[in-house]
């Protein structure tokens, strides 16, 4: 049995060149898909903190640690089989290179530089986070990116694996998760079409808008208990795959190619012939946002081509 430590903290998104002291919940949950390379290995995970019940009770972590000092000192005294470092920060990739391990993937510091670099197998992954015309480019999904980083081949039945299991029954036929967090403001379908959506469904389904803003829990709980789920790129989506809802996502400003589904469900993607679309950007210099060209009518269809009347509570 191999000893293994992930940092994946989310302060970083892997795909992404930005680094921030915002803690990204989304990037957190799909890096849990590497799990299914480690069930048989003794994991342990640092992380930050707020995305600590993420990782809760997840079947194949056998140590969760939150990042701080005493967690930093601690594992700088102990030895890995492997570590995989999936932070881009200077200071964690110093921090990753001071562990003991015989085996390392993911991203290292550049004493010279001072800046992230990639172990072998992750340089492809750090050249889409430095060059947005790459990343637009990019045909990989997000899973399969990750898998190569760690030298591993991603397959379609490797999901994410949550660890919180949710009691909650299924209440309602879709569930609206229509808001997003301040970094991506522009991700945001506009409010009034959420509402022309909901009056043009509620004569034939239950509708719930999303529930469970401050507080993780309560928020699985809510997306547990819907049958369909409509959302923005968001963690709301994460959740939604990880409990293999129906799901139908609304794209603007980020990549719709580097999702995948697991063939649950439909991406939308604004018909509009902005040369910037995905910007791949958190502001628009747009008079009109794409997000504002996706119409409640396609939503409409959408929803009754994955959930049919006959499949209703």
């Amino acid at each position: 049995m191999a000893k293994v430590l992930i940092i994946k903290l989310g302060y970083s998104e892997t795909l992404d060149g930005d680094i921030g002291a915002t803690t990204s919940l989304g990037d957190v949950l799909r890096t849990t898909v590497i799990l299914n390379y480690f069930k048989s290995d003794k994991v342990s995970w640092l992380v930050d903190e707020k995305a600590y019940a993420l990782l809760e009770n997840n079947p194949f972590i056998q140590r969760i640690l939150v990042f701080n000092l005493e967690s930093v000192l601690q594992l700088q005294r102990e030895r890995f089989d492997t570590v995989i470092n999936l932070e881009k920060g200077p200071g964690i990739c110093a921090f990753s290179d001071s562990i003991n391990a015989w085996r390392r993937f993911g991203f290292r510091f550049d004493a010279d530089k001072g800046i992230a670099q990639a172990y072998d197998g992750a340089e492809k992954v750090l050249s889409l986070c430095l060059d947005l015309q790459e990343k637009k480019e990019n045909f990989k999904f997000w899973q399969d990116a990750l898998a190569s980083m760690i030298d591993k081949k991603w397959k379609e039945r490797d999901e994410y694996i949550l660890g919180y299991k949710s009691k909650s029954a299924v209440k309602y036929d879709i569930g609206f998760n229509w808001a997003v967090g301040d970094k991506w403001p522009n991700k945001s379908w506009p409010k009034k079409y959420w509402k022309d959506l909901e009056r043009s469904l509620k004569k034939g389904y239950a509708i719930s808008w999303q529930k469970g803003l401050n507080n993780l829990y309560e928020y699985i709980d809510w997306i547990k208990s819907c049958r369909l789920i409509i959302t923005n790129d968001s963690l709301g989506m994460h959740l939604a795959v990880a409990l293999k809802k129906k799901i139908i996502v609304l794209f603007g400003p980020t990549s719709s190619k580097e999702v995948f589904l697991y063939k649950r469900g439909v991406k939308i993607i604004p018909r509009v012939n902005y040369k910037c679309v995905p910007c791949l950007n958190s502001t628009c210099k747009q008079k009109k946002q794409c997000m504002e060209l996706i119409s409640p009518s396609e939503i409409r269809d959408a929803v009754v081509d994955l959930l049919p009347v006959k499949e209703k509570r």
